[in-house]
């Protein structure tokens, strides 16, 4: 029976499952953790791509290890998005990765989006072109290849300078309706940066075989067939099941995301809703918040408590928190667009400051800024008939009993935890049999958990009157809706 890889790389770490084909379950699986590179220079967060790979070899050798290695067949990986990897013209890295999150490039972030119309955060590649053209000429005159992380590790393996339109589609010089480059934005760059974008490749072929070089350095089998892979989100949906119009994901991570499959192009001009493309032909309104799990672990840490402490607490206090919002911009924010925002506790009256409070409040905070991507999908004609929750904080019974409440939807709970590997494996899967993936996992659907989570018609009103709070709150502080 095969046996397929799939791969997430991500920012905190990768991790690496075995699934086996006929069975249609996962019978192996590895993880490396590593970190950012250390940096006193606000707003920069950054990698060097040969820590992926280190700790793909570290992620892939253990899952591999409780598997016979020679059954493997194909590997798909799924990669933080929108993170820029500059190549020279041998195809050797000129400087560190910028990240997801990293916000250095606001100012060119705000020039770009002034010329072209829209709302363009400094998350997306083409702010941190911009920057690295302004701020390192240097690196700039030997940029001859520009990748995304999942390309680059696709390129590692295959030698190939390739993307997908998934991943693409967060880079910000990319036509999502059409599926292709949009040259003009990036002569506004550059003249020239046109030829540096490689070549598009659709969802359903592989881009090539393992070579014999890399295959030795992350313990594969040389030969092996390479999927096209796509952003963690793209991936995520896969591995979710969520490959169907009102099937909605959110992943609680660091990053807290929305997105849900939609048969149509959506532009949302006011950036909130990021115009993805999906791994399947679809395309994936996506919104993404950059503060998650961390808010609530902010106030876990700051009062001494472990999780199940916090949540015991947190249970016990009332929707809405008796008017206390927690405005949770702790590293600023990418959507609304508001990188130098700053986190605030507001409504304190005698008594608030107390632990349950506290932390049931960031829960609700982190909740209401994925809401708002739901409200602005909805404006845009999108439906939702079912949330499905992944990531970390998907784990945390208090928070599921919020997430129902204030988006008023049942929740389901994916199986598996790691649904962006999980969705690498079937795309890999897919291309090994010659499937088009979206008949794939609507065929082979990813397991659930029993458990259904049903909104509490009893909290609505808080839930909603605290959502309100959250954004009048944010838009008071931090200026106009954006």
């Amino acid at each position: 029976m095969a046996l397929v890889v799939g791969l997430d790389v991500g920012t905190q770490g990768a991790k690496a499952l075995v699934y086996e084909v006929d069975s249609r379950r996962v019978v192996a699986r590895g993880a490396a953790k590593y970190d950012l590179i250390k940096s006193s220079v606000p707003g920069r967060a950054e990698q060097h791509p040969s820590t992926w790979i280190e700790g793909s070899a570290t992620a892939i050798g253990a899952a591999l290890a409780a598997v016979d290695a020679s059954r493997v067949k194909a590997i798909g990986i799924s990669g933080q998005q929108h993170g820029l990897v500059p190549l020279d013209a041998d195809g050797r890295v000129i400087r560190n990765a910028k990240l997801w999150c990293d916000v250095e490039s606001a100012a060119e972030a705000a020039d770009l989006s002034a010329q072209w119309g829209i709302t363009l955060v400094p998350g997306f590649t083409a702010s941190k072109l911009a920057w690295l053209k302004k701020n390192e000429p240097g690196s700039w005159a030997r940029l001859r290849h520009v990748l995304l992380p999942h390309d680059y590790l696709n390129h590692y393996m295959t030698g190939r300078f390739v993307m997908e339109c998934g991943d693409a589609s967060g880079t910000g010089v990319f036509d999502t309706a059409a599926r292709a480059w949009d040259p003009e934005r990036m002569r506004c760059i550059d003249p020239g940066l046109e030829d540096f974008f490689p070549q598009l490749t659709g969802p359903d072929e592989a881009i090539g075989e393992v070579t014999g070089a890399a295959a030795e350095a992350l313990g594969l089998p040389p030969g092996l067939l390479v999927a096209p892979g796509s952003g963690d989100n793209q991936m995520s949906a896969l591995g979710a099941g969520a490959v169907a119009e009102g099937a909605f994901v959110a992943s609680l991570g660091t990053s807290g995301t929305l997105f849900g499959a939609s048969s149509a192009p959506i532009v949302d001009a006011s950036g909130g809703i990021a115009p993805f493309c999906d791994a399947t032909g679809q395309w994936l309104p996506l919104l993404c918040t950059m503060n998650c799990t961390l808010v609530s672990e902010e106030v876990r840490r700051a009062y001494g408590l472990d999780f199940a402490e916090a949540t015991a607490l947190a249970e016990r206090e009332a929707p809405g928190c008796e008017g206390v919002n927690f405005i949770p911009y702790l590293t600023g924010e990418r959507t609304p667009n508001w990188p130098h925002a700053s986190g605030a506790v507001t409504g304190l009256r005698p008594g608030s400051l107390r632990p349950g409070l506290m932390y049931r409040a960031a829960l609700e905070a982190a909740t209401f800024s994925l809401l708002t991507g739901l409200k602005l999908m909805e404006g845009h004609g999108m439906q939702a008939v079912e949330l499905r929750l992944v990531g970390g904080g998907s784990k945390n019974p208090l928070w599921r009993r919020i997430i129902a409440d204030a988006f008023q939807l049942p929740l389901r709970f994916p199986a598996e935890a790691e649904s962006a590997a999980l969705g690498a494996a079937l795309q890999a899967a897919a291309v090994l049999q010659g499937v088009p993936v979206r008949q794939y996992v609507s065929d082979n659907p990813p397991p659930c958990e029993p458990e259904t989570v049903q909104p509490n018609p009893d909290s609505q009103e808080a839930m909603a009157a605290a959502f309100q709070r959250h954004t009048a709150l944010g838009e008071t502080l931090f200026g106009a809706k954006s």
